[in-house]
This record gives structure tokens, sequence and C-alpha cells, in this order.
């Protein structure tokens, strides 16, 4: 009996080992890993999240939307080099983000990125937010983002489909107003 006991103590304390120490999250053959997102004050109305997506089908994938109760509307971004060496950020063309089977597909700063648009909490380091994605054929999956410590965006930036109103990085989409762009909130 004792042994019995001594066997489920092990399994249940290496359990919670390999499960405390893993960024991962599953879904079917979807893996999504290492899930974080900028700081950001609430004074900043956007921030963006990042993540890598491992397609460990056969078939292709794609992410088609994402979700927060951290922001009022959540859109899928990719960041793209304008005329002049200007970088620019707009909607990913299609709608969705490809993850062909068999491969990684990273979305990072001055990339492919979650775009949070009206953030209604502070992002400040450690906190943990919930990120609802959907995906096409893996179908929904929950992942906690964490806020981490990043830099600035580019000075250089601008946005296609976006209003620069005043020169200084303050943003407009759709009439709304998007915050100072410039201030590490977003991209």
């Amino acid at each position: 009996m004792n042994r019995f006991r001594v066997l489920l103590f092990v399994l249940l304390l290496l359990g919670l080992v390999v499960g405390c120490s893993s960024g991962t999250t599953t879904s079917g053959k979807m893996e999504v890993q290492d899930a974080w997102g900028r700081t950001s004050p609430m004074a900043a109305q956007n921030g963006a999240f990042y993540m890598n997506l491992v397609n460990n089908s056969s078939e292709d994938d794609a992410l088609k939307s994402a979700s927060t109760d951290a922001c009022d509307v959540v859109e899928l971004h990719e960041m793209y080099m304008m005329e002049n060496d200007v970088m620019g950020m707009r909607p990913v063309q299609g709608g969705e983000i490809p993850v062909p089977s068999g491969q990684t597909v990273e979305l990072k700063p001055g990339g492919l990125h979650v775009m949070c648009i009206g953030k209604t909490a502070d992002f400040n380091v450690g906190d943990k937010y919930t990120l609802n994605l959907e995906f096409a054929k893996a179908g929904s999956m929950a992942v906690t983002v964490d806020i981490r410590e990043t830099g600035e965006m580019p000075a250089n930036m601008n946005m296609e489909g976006m209003n620069n109103n005043d020169g200084m990085g303050n943003m407009e989409q759709n009439g709304e107003d998007m915050g100072n762009m410039n201030s590490g909130n977003g991209g």
C-alpha cells in the first residue's frame, strides 16, 4: 500500500511539474506556444499579443479570429514596409493567418500579431489575460497571455486605412481615436 501511495505521489508531482512548466496550449494537433502581450498603460488605448502557432497536423489550417475581455475589438494584423522605409500596419489580407501543415507561424513585434483595439484594462508586467483563438480546422482554443516588458514601436510607422490627424502618432481608424501608436501600445 505504501508503494502505491509513493508511486501516486510521484506521478502527481510529475504531472504538476510538467503542467506548470509548459507555455503551450494544444487543441487537436494545433499548438499555441509562448503567448504574450506588450505592456501598455490605460492611457494607451491599444495593445498587441504575440505567440507561436504550431500546426502538427497533416492539413493546412488558419487562425480566423481572436477575442478577449481585455479589448473592445480584436483583429489579426500584419506589419509591412511602405515607401520611404515607413512601416505600416493593416489587417491581414484575407482576414486570417494561414498556418501550413507541419509548420510554425511566429506572431511577433514588427510582423504578424493580434491587435487589441480599445483596451478595457491596463497591460502591466505580470498581468494575465485569456485570449480565445478560432482556427478554421482546429476549432476554438483559449490561451493565457502573459504581459511582459517591451520596448517602444518604431517612430517611422504608418497605418494603412488609418488617419494620422496630428502628425504626432495619434491614430484614428474608422473615425475612432486609437491613441498614440508611438508609445509602445500596438503592433
